[in-house]
């Protein structure tokens, strides 16, 4: 059995604010372990099979750390660096747009919550998907994936690659 990717997490300097934004702009549960210092951003639902039923693997979380004290660590006042990255690129975390979802009403609540539109109406053949990005109030990018399906129409406005 290979290794197994459980979480990823973001830092925020306010993760209280943070859950409270990615459950407006994605519909999460925002989950306070312990309230201010980690969110653990619970999406619910389970991964589809290919006939769309449940499988019984459940949807993947998202964590949101406190930038000053990152938790777990051994040390309880924790270690340097206390701020946001700010400079260069960081990890980007990717998000599949539901199917009762659009990407232009979660853009548009993320950017009335503080995040900045990065791009937006870009078709990538290579995984087939329409995406879209933004980076939320504490610096992290966000790019929303949604399905092209087996015969793309491709909106004209819409950048190629």
């Amino acid at each position: 059995m290979t290794n197994t990717l459980i979480f990823v997490d973001l830092a925020s300097e306010d993760p209280s604010k943070a859950g409270d934004f990615y459950a407006k702009v994605f519909g999460w549960q925002n989950d306070a372990r312990p309230e201010g210092v980690y969110h653990r951003m619970v999406p619910g639902g389970f991964f589809k099979k290919s006939d769309g039923t449940d499988s019984e693997i459940g949807n993947l979380h998202l964590g949101i750390f406190k930038a000053a004290n990152a938790r777990p660590h051994p040390e309880p006042e924790g270690v340097e660096p206390r701020v946001l990255s700010a400079d260069g690129r960081k990890p980007r975390v990717w998000v599949l747009i539901s199917d009762d979802d659009s990407a232009d009403r979660i853009l548009g609540t993320a950017e009335d919550l503080g995040a900045t539109i990065l791009w937006r109406n870009h078709y990538w053949k290579e995984f087939n998907g329409y995406n879209h990005a933004f980076r939320d109030p504490w610096g992290n990018e966000i790019v929303l994936w949604g399905k092209a399906g087996q015969d793309p129409q491709i909106p004209a406005d819409f950048t190629r690659e």
